[in-house]
């Protein structure tokens, strides 16, 4: 396991177990964990019933994170699970301005008269005119593709250029439907890290190009999504439109890029998404992935593989990579 980084502020929420016992949704504060199915009623059924009561539960986490007399537990002692499971999850694509741009230029067809400089301010341009119209591109995720931070991800036989995608995801705290952008992010309960794991050779359908993406087959696999390690209450994160988002491969940093890139920030993908979908509490809102790629370096995921990744007070995940053959 990584060693397990401290979040922001007083507090952080988790799911977490000790070996042979259930999971149970846990409180970390000061580098120790409590039991929240001992210290709050509604707390038993998990994290989300957690989430789902959010600004009652809120001030009472605050009180029991300063109380010592309490039946803490070193979080060394434990294992750390995908904070919780959602119903539902929403992912932005091309959302990250230089992402989209390198992607862009580097797939551009070999007969393309422009010249590398005049392709990148075309597609700057694009970029611009997306963000004017307040168009993200928004696509429905599985909730079996969640998995524990530290876990092994598994990769399937028939993936043939599995690849990774750092992100910053949101956590919904209660039910938004047609909400405005200057009100989404009251609807936000707080942050973790997601890694959006994708399948690059099974993105595009060959046998009908006219249908376009097909992002059933190459991101929903079992485990395709580490997520974690916490839930950061959003009071602690100043503003998620600026935060590093850094993951390593083998220990080369791969991706590092702030999330003031964005095309469109955790209020507007809120306030988008709603605009079609009631968001629910706990559900995940993935807000894309910056530059740096293993399509964008040439180097895709294998067997033996370990992926560090990180995000500004959020803490930081560790997962190995293991052919389907071998595990």
């Amino acid at each position: 396991m990584a060693t397990l980084a401290q979040p922001a502020g007083p507090f952080a929420l988790g799911t977490f177990s000790l070996p042979d016992t259930a999971p149970f949704p846990g409180l970390l504060a000061k580098g120790r964990v409590l039991d929240l199915t001992r210290a709050l009623a509604w707390a038993p059924c998990g994290l989300r019933a957690v989430v789902e009561r959010w600004e009652e539960a809120l001030p009472v986490l605050h009180v029991l994170a300063d109380e010592e007399a309490l039946d803490w537990r070193p979080l060394e002692e434990l294992r750390v699970h995908a904070p919780l499971e959602p119903r539902q999850i929403f992912q932005s694509g091309a959302n990250y301005r230089q992402h989209v741009i390198d992607l862009e230029v580097a797939h551009r067809s070999p007969d393309d008269p422009r010249t590398v400089e005049e392709a990148r301010a075309e597609i700057a341009a694009v970029m611009d005119r997306r963000a004017a119209e307040d168009l993200p591109y928004v696509f429905i995720g599985l909730p079996s593709t969640i998995a524990g931070p530290y876990d092994d991800v598994v990769l399937p036989e028939w993936a043939q250029q599995p690849d990774w995608e750092l992100e910053l995801a949101a956590v919904i705290a209660k039910p938004a439907y047609r909400v405005t952008v200057e009100e989404a992010l009251e609807y936000v309960a707080g942050y973790t890290i997601a890694n959006d794991l994708t399948d690059r050779a099974t993105v595009f359908r060959r046998d009908m190009k006219a249908i376009g993406t097909d992002w059933l087959r190459c991101k929903n696999a079992p485990g395709f999504t580490p997520l974690g390690p916490w839930l950061v209450p959003a009071e602690s994160i100043a503003d998620p439109d600026d935060l590093r988002v850094t993951l390593k491969l083998n220990g080369e940093t791969m991706q590092d890029e702030s999330t003031k890139d964005m095309l469109f920030g955790v209020a507007r993908l809120v306030s988008y998404i709603s605009q079609t979908a009631q968001l629910l509490p706990g559900d995940l809102v993935l807000t894309g992935s910056p530059a740096g790629n293993g399509l964008h370096w040439g180097r895709l995921l294998r067997d033996g593989d370990v992926m560090d990744g990180s995000i500004t007070g959020l803490g930081a995940q560790r997962t190995r990579c293991v052919s389907e053959d071998a595990s």
